[in-house]
Protein backbone atom coordinates (compact mmCIF):
# COMPACT_ATOMS: atom_id res chain seq x y z
CA UNK A 1 0.00 0.00 0.00
CA UNK A 2 1.25 3.49 -0.82
CA UNK A 3 0.03 6.78 0.65
CA UNK A 4 0.64 10.13 -1.02
CA UNK A 5 0.26 13.44 0.82
CA UNK A 6 0.02 16.60 -1.26
CA UNK A 7 1.15 19.97 0.09
CA UNK A 8 3.69 18.03 2.11
CA UNK A 9 5.87 21.01 3.03
CA UNK A 10 2.88 23.10 4.12
CA UNK A 11 1.43 23.36 7.59
CA UNK A 12 -1.48 20.93 7.28
CA UNK A 13 0.43 18.51 5.05
CA UNK A 14 3.36 18.55 7.44
CA UNK A 15 1.17 17.66 10.40
CA UNK A 16 -0.54 14.92 8.38
CA UNK A 17 2.82 13.37 7.54
CA UNK A 18 3.95 13.43 11.17
CA UNK A 19 0.86 11.52 12.27
CA UNK A 20 0.84 9.21 9.24
CA UNK A 21 4.35 8.00 10.11
CA UNK A 22 2.90 6.64 13.35
CA UNK A 23 0.23 4.68 11.49
CA UNK A 24 1.90 3.18 8.42
CA UNK A 25 5.48 2.27 7.42
CA UNK A 26 7.50 5.31 6.38
CA UNK A 27 8.67 3.38 3.32
CA UNK A 28 5.08 3.45 2.03
CA UNK A 29 4.65 7.23 2.32
CA UNK A 30 5.11 9.60 -0.61
CA UNK A 31 5.26 13.38 -0.26
CA UNK A 32 4.23 15.59 -3.15
CA UNK A 33 6.04 18.94 -3.14
CA UNK A 34 6.53 21.83 -5.52
CA UNK A 35 10.02 22.65 -4.28
CA UNK A 36 12.32 19.68 -3.76
CA UNK A 37 14.84 21.70 -1.77
CA UNK A 38 12.25 22.40 0.91
CA UNK A 39 11.67 18.65 1.26
CA UNK A 40 15.21 17.74 2.30
CA UNK A 41 14.15 16.89 5.85
CA UNK A 42 11.42 14.61 4.53
CA UNK A 43 13.97 12.65 2.54
CA UNK A 44 16.12 12.34 5.64
CA UNK A 45 13.14 10.74 7.38
CA UNK A 46 12.94 8.07 4.68
CA UNK A 47 9.90 9.53 2.95
CA UNK A 48 9.81 9.32 -0.84
CA UNK A 49 9.59 12.80 -2.35
CA UNK A 50 8.01 13.53 -5.71
CA UNK A 51 7.82 16.94 -7.35
CA UNK A 52 4.53 18.06 -8.84
CA UNK A 53 2.20 20.98 -9.31
CA UNK A 54 -1.58 21.00 -9.59
CA UNK A 55 -1.26 23.10 -12.73
CA UNK A 56 1.09 20.63 -14.45
CA UNK A 57 -0.68 17.45 -15.53
CA UNK A 58 2.50 15.69 -16.63
CA UNK A 59 4.05 16.15 -13.19
CA UNK A 60 0.88 14.80 -11.57
CA UNK A 61 0.83 11.82 -13.91
CA UNK A 62 4.34 10.88 -12.76
CA UNK A 63 3.65 11.68 -9.11
CA UNK A 64 0.52 9.52 -8.86
CA UNK A 65 2.05 6.45 -10.49
CA UNK A 66 1.69 3.49 -8.14
CA UNK A 67 -0.25 5.47 -5.51
CA UNK A 68 -3.08 3.70 -3.71
CA UNK A 69 -4.42 6.31 -1.26
CA UNK A 70 -4.22 10.07 -1.76
CA UNK A 71 -4.54 12.94 0.70
CA UNK A 72 -5.62 15.77 -1.56
CA UNK A 73 -5.10 19.07 0.25
CA UNK A 74 -7.02 21.80 -1.53
CA UNK A 75 -5.00 24.33 -3.48
CA UNK A 76 -4.90 28.11 -3.14
CA UNK A 77 -7.80 30.19 -4.46
CA UNK A 78 -7.41 31.57 -7.95
CA UNK A 79 -7.35 28.85 -10.59
CA UNK A 80 -8.46 26.20 -8.13
CA UNK A 81 -11.23 24.53 -10.11
CA UNK A 82 -8.99 23.88 -13.13
CA UNK A 83 -6.14 22.69 -10.91
CA UNK A 84 -8.39 20.43 -8.85
CA UNK A 85 -9.76 18.95 -12.06
CA UNK A 86 -6.19 18.05 -13.01
CA UNK A 87 -5.64 16.31 -9.69
CA UNK A 88 -8.81 14.23 -9.83
CA UNK A 89 -8.42 13.34 -13.51
CA UNK A 90 -4.81 12.22 -13.10
CA UNK A 91 -5.62 10.32 -9.91
CA UNK A 92 -8.31 8.39 -11.75
CA UNK A 93 -6.00 7.75 -14.69
CA UNK A 94 -3.31 6.45 -12.33
CA UNK A 95 -5.70 4.06 -10.62
CA UNK A 96 -5.71 5.76 -7.21
CA UNK A 97 -8.23 3.82 -5.12
CA UNK A 98 -9.06 6.38 -2.43
CA UNK A 99 -9.02 10.15 -2.02
CA UNK A 100 -9.27 12.07 1.25
CA UNK A 101 -10.03 15.64 0.24
CA UNK A 102 -9.79 18.67 2.53
CA UNK A 103 -13.07 20.46 1.92
CA UNK A 104 -14.97 23.18 3.79
CA UNK A 105 -17.42 23.00 6.67
CA UNK A 106 -20.97 22.11 5.59
CA UNK A 107 -19.81 22.67 2.01
CA UNK A 108 -22.93 21.49 0.22
CA UNK A 109 -25.26 23.68 2.30
CA UNK A 110 -23.53 27.06 2.22
CA UNK A 111 -22.74 29.53 -0.53
CA UNK A 112 -19.79 31.80 0.14
CA UNK A 113 -16.40 32.83 -1.20
CA UNK A 114 -14.78 29.69 0.18
CA UNK A 115 -17.37 27.01 -0.46
CA UNK A 116 -17.83 27.23 -4.24
CA UNK A 117 -14.55 25.59 -5.23
CA UNK A 118 -15.04 22.87 -2.62
CA UNK A 119 -18.55 22.11 -3.86
CA UNK A 120 -17.10 21.83 -7.37
CA UNK A 121 -14.31 19.50 -6.23
CA UNK A 122 -16.56 17.27 -4.15
CA UNK A 123 -18.82 16.79 -7.16
CA UNK A 124 -15.80 16.11 -9.36
CA UNK A 125 -14.56 13.38 -7.02
CA UNK A 126 -18.01 11.84 -6.74
CA UNK A 127 -18.32 11.68 -10.53
CA UNK A 128 -14.87 10.08 -10.81
CA UNK A 129 -16.10 6.98 -9.01
CA UNK A 130 -13.05 6.94 -6.73
CA UNK A 131 -13.78 5.91 -3.15
CA UNK A 132 -13.41 8.97 -0.95
CA UNK A 133 -13.88 10.83 2.30
CA UNK A 134 -14.47 14.56 2.32
CA UNK A 135 -12.71 16.14 5.28
CA UNK A 136 -14.94 19.15 5.83
CA UNK A 137 -12.62 21.29 7.92
CA UNK A 138 -14.16 24.05 9.97
CA UNK A 139 -11.66 26.75 11.06
CA UNK A 140 -8.11 26.65 12.36
CA UNK A 141 -7.72 28.37 15.71
CA UNK A 142 -4.41 29.63 14.31
CA UNK A 143 -6.37 31.70 11.77
CA UNK A 144 -7.36 34.04 14.60
CA UNK A 145 -3.76 34.76 15.64
CA UNK A 146 -3.67 38.43 14.46
CA UNK A 147 -6.85 39.25 16.38
CA UNK A 148 -5.70 37.28 19.42
CA UNK A 149 -2.31 38.96 19.60
CA UNK A 150 -3.93 42.37 19.29
CA UNK A 151 -6.31 41.44 22.11
CA UNK A 152 -3.43 40.52 24.39
CA UNK A 153 -2.04 44.00 23.79
CA UNK A 154 -5.27 46.01 24.00
CA UNK A 155 -7.44 43.89 26.27
CA UNK A 156 -10.17 43.73 23.61
CA UNK A 157 -10.85 40.95 21.12
CA UNK A 158 -12.39 42.58 18.07
CA UNK A 159 -14.80 40.85 15.73
CA UNK A 160 -17.69 41.68 13.43
CA UNK A 161 -19.45 38.32 13.61
CA UNK A 162 -22.05 38.98 16.29
CA UNK A 163 -22.97 35.92 18.34
CA UNK A 164 -22.37 33.38 15.56
CA UNK A 165 -20.29 30.36 16.50
CA UNK A 166 -17.16 28.80 15.02
CA UNK A 167 -15.91 25.21 15.39
CA UNK A 168 -12.28 26.14 16.09
CA UNK A 169 -9.63 23.44 16.45
CA UNK A 170 -5.86 23.27 16.08
CA UNK A 171 -4.29 22.74 12.67
CA UNK A 172 -2.37 19.76 14.00
CA UNK A 173 -5.68 18.15 14.97
CA UNK A 174 -6.98 18.55 11.44
CA UNK A 175 -3.69 17.04 10.25
CA UNK A 176 -4.09 14.07 12.57
CA UNK A 177 -7.65 13.47 11.38
CA UNK A 178 -6.49 13.56 7.77
CA UNK A 179 -3.74 11.03 8.49
CA UNK A 180 -6.11 8.67 10.26
CA UNK A 181 -8.59 8.76 7.39
CA UNK A 182 -5.82 8.33 4.81
CA UNK A 183 -4.37 5.32 6.64
CA UNK A 184 -7.59 3.37 6.09
CA UNK A 185 -7.26 1.73 9.49
CA UNK A 186 -10.81 2.65 10.47
CA UNK A 187 -14.12 2.84 8.69
CA UNK A 188 -15.14 6.39 7.87
CA UNK A 189 -18.19 7.75 6.06
CA UNK A 190 -17.83 9.58 2.78
CA UNK A 191 -18.25 12.90 4.62
CA UNK A 192 -16.83 13.87 8.00
CA UNK A 193 -17.64 17.29 9.44
CA UNK A 194 -14.45 18.15 11.31
CA UNK A 195 -15.70 20.87 13.63
CA UNK A 196 -14.78 21.59 17.20
CA UNK A 197 -17.30 22.54 19.83
CA UNK A 198 -19.08 25.72 18.67
CA UNK A 199 -17.90 28.91 20.39
CA UNK A 200 -18.64 32.61 19.97
CA UNK A 201 -15.99 35.32 19.95
CA UNK A 202 -17.21 36.27 23.44
CA UNK A 203 -16.36 32.75 24.58
CA UNK A 204 -13.05 32.96 22.75
CA UNK A 205 -12.26 36.15 24.67
CA UNK A 206 -13.14 34.42 27.94
CA UNK A 207 -10.85 31.51 27.07
CA UNK A 208 -8.06 33.94 26.20
CA UNK A 209 -8.52 35.64 29.57
CA UNK A 210 -8.12 32.30 31.31
CA UNK A 211 -5.16 31.25 29.18
CA UNK A 212 -3.27 34.52 29.58
CA UNK A 213 -4.41 35.57 33.08
CA UNK A 214 -5.26 38.95 31.52
CA UNK A 215 -8.64 40.65 31.37
CA UNK A 216 -9.86 40.30 27.78
CA UNK A 217 -13.29 41.44 26.66
CA UNK A 218 -15.03 40.84 23.34
CA UNK A 219 -15.89 43.87 21.22
CA UNK A 220 -18.33 43.43 18.33
CA UNK A 221 -17.81 46.19 15.76
CA UNK A 222 -19.53 47.35 12.62
CA UNK A 223 -17.66 46.75 9.38
CA UNK A 224 -15.89 50.09 9.13
CA UNK A 225 -14.85 50.11 12.78
CA UNK A 226 -13.54 46.57 12.40
CA UNK A 227 -11.50 47.55 9.33
CA UNK A 228 -10.00 50.49 11.20
CA UNK A 229 -9.22 48.33 14.21
CA UNK A 230 -7.42 45.72 12.10
CA UNK A 231 -5.49 48.39 10.20
CA UNK A 232 -4.52 49.83 13.56
CA UNK A 233 -2.78 46.54 14.28
CA UNK A 234 -0.41 47.28 11.42
CA UNK A 235 -2.09 45.16 8.76
CA UNK A 236 -2.72 46.61 5.28
CA UNK A 237 -6.25 47.44 4.17
CA UNK A 238 -6.31 44.46 1.78
CA UNK A 239 -5.64 42.10 4.68
CA UNK A 240 -8.23 43.88 6.82
CA UNK A 241 -10.83 43.46 4.08
CA UNK A 242 -9.94 39.79 3.76
CA UNK A 243 -10.43 39.22 7.47
CA UNK A 244 -13.71 41.15 7.33
CA UNK A 245 -14.88 38.83 4.55
CA UNK A 246 -14.34 35.87 6.85
CA UNK A 247 -16.20 37.69 9.61
CA UNK A 248 -19.17 38.09 7.25
CA UNK A 249 -19.04 34.37 6.47
CA UNK A 250 -19.02 33.54 10.18
CA UNK A 251 -21.82 36.00 10.97
CA UNK A 252 -23.95 34.34 8.27
CA UNK A 253 -23.65 31.09 10.24
CA UNK A 254 -21.59 29.22 7.66
CA UNK A 255 -19.26 27.77 10.33
CA UNK A 256 -22.05 26.78 12.71
CA UNK A 257 -21.73 23.00 12.71
CA UNK A 258 -22.82 20.55 15.40
CA UNK A 259 -20.94 17.30 14.86
CA UNK A 260 -19.15 14.58 16.81
CA UNK A 261 -17.24 13.42 13.72
CA UNK A 262 -13.94 15.05 14.71
CA UNK A 263 -13.48 13.22 18.00
CA UNK A 264 -14.78 9.99 16.47
CA UNK A 265 -12.14 10.16 13.73
CA UNK A 266 -9.38 11.05 16.20
CA UNK A 267 -10.44 8.54 18.82
CA UNK A 268 -9.79 11.09 21.57
CA UNK A 269 -11.09 14.50 22.71
CA UNK A 270 -10.04 17.70 21.02
CA UNK A 271 -7.78 20.17 22.80
CA UNK A 272 -9.77 22.65 24.88
CA UNK A 273 -10.03 26.21 23.63
CA UNK A 274 -7.98 27.49 26.57
CA UNK A 275 -5.19 24.95 26.06
CA UNK A 276 -5.22 25.53 22.32
CA UNK A 277 -4.70 29.26 22.89
CA UNK A 278 -1.81 28.54 25.23
CA UNK A 279 -0.24 26.35 22.57
CA UNK A 280 -0.49 28.69 19.59
CA UNK A 281 0.33 31.87 21.52
CA UNK A 282 3.03 30.29 23.68
CA UNK A 283 1.30 31.42 26.89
Amino acid sequence: MTYLVTGATGGLGGYALEYLKKLVPTSEIIALVRNEEKAATLKEQGITVRVGDYGDTESLKAAFTGVDRLLFISGAPGNRQAEHSNVVNEAKEAGVSFIAYTSFANANNVDNMLSTDHQFTEQLIERSGIDHTFLRNNWYLENETPLLKAALHSGELDSSAGDATVGWALKREYGEAAARVLSGQQDNPSIVELSGQPHTYTQLAEALSQASSKAITARDLDDQAFIEAVKGQGLPESAANGILGIQHLIKAGDLVVESKDFEEVLGHPLTSLEDGLKEILDL
